[in-house]
């Protein structure tokens, strides 16, 4: 009964989840800026909400069709019948209340009493955040079917995380926050292009207008690269404008199992055969938040 919803909760999409949330907890610091708690409740409600997503994916798809005999990567779990769409959001109900309960304490404990226009523009986002988890293929017009998701990963994945969780702690904002934002999400992304180049075949005859299907598998290359060499880019900028120390390069060691990648992805002809790039893009952007993050402490 467990293992089936901590198959459902897919645990190994976390580590992308919780690179942005780590990657500002380190800049933070750097700043003079950090609390245990702040980043212990950014992580719980971080969790929470790629669980949401997670789950959402699952049940959407589930019921639209899409996750069939043609799906490529591991079944899920309402295609396999071992949750029924009842019991599926029945745990989106469940999940979604305790993600909420928990960026309410997260909220108190970087504003108090005292911040109240601030308390409420982030609950405002967390219940935009919700949602957008649960609408990325659930309902009638999920966004995730018309090409969408890449814009939703960017921004919730990359500004949202990086710069919404260093503002937690600081209370301000510096510009150049955003670059290493920018390179969260654009990694983050990476991921989901890769996940729809391998899809390519089965959500193309589900209807499911990703990026991917709708400009091709060679437009589909052509825009990863870009994604990971602007992902690159943006991160030496940072290191250049606030250049104190070569040890600040430190993330170039993340990027070399990702310029692999890139090699990989370039020699492709199969994108069937992609799916354990998911797993080290996903992880390489992890390391990439740790490296970063040491490097500039």
């Amino acid at each position: 009964m467990i293992k089936k919803w901590i198959s459902a909760a897919r645990l190994r999409t976390l580590p992308l989840s919780l690179s942005g949330i780590i990657l500002a907890s380190f800049l933070a610091a750097t700043n003079g800026f950090f609390d245990w708690k702040i980043f212990v409740f950014a992580m719980l409600t971080t969790v929470g909400l790629q669980v949401i997503s997670n789950f959402a994916n699952d049940y959407g798809d589930g019921v639209k069709g899409t996750d069939n005999e043609d799906r490529v990567g591991p079944k899920r779990a309402l295609q396999s019948g071992e949750i029924t769409p009842k019991q599926m959001k029945n745990a989106i109900v469940i999940t979604t209340v305790f993600t909420l309960i928990v960026a309410v304490i997260l909220i108190y404990l970087s504003f108090g009493k005292d911040n109240f226009l601030y308390s409420l523009m982030f609950f405002v986002l967390g219940l935009l955040s919700i949602m957008a988890a649960i609408k990325y293929t659930v309902g009638k017009n999920a966004y995730g079917y018309y090409g969408f998701g890449d814009v939703f990963v960017f921004l919730f994945f990359g500004l949202l995380s990086v710069c919404g969780s260093y503002f937690l702690y600081t209370k301000t904002l510096d510009i150049t926050i955003f670059l290493p934002a920018f390179s969260v999400g654009l990694l983050s992304v990476g991921v989901l292009n890769l996940n729809n180049m391998r899809d390519y075949n089965s959500d193309k005859k589900s209807h499911k207008k990703t990026l991917v299907v709708k400009n091709g598998l060679v437009f589909a290359k052509y825009y990863h690269y870009l994604l990971l060499i602007f992902a690159f880019l943006f991160s030496v900028l940072f290191v250049i404008i606030h250049f104190v120390s070569f040890k600040q390069f430190l993330f170039f060691i993340a990027f070399i199992p990702i310029f692999l990648h890139f090699k990989t992805v370039y020699q492709n002809k199969d994108p069937v055969t992609l799916d354990p790039e998911l797993k080290k893009l996903a992880l390489s952007t992890f390391l990439f938040a740790i490296l970063f993050g040491l490097g500039q402490l």
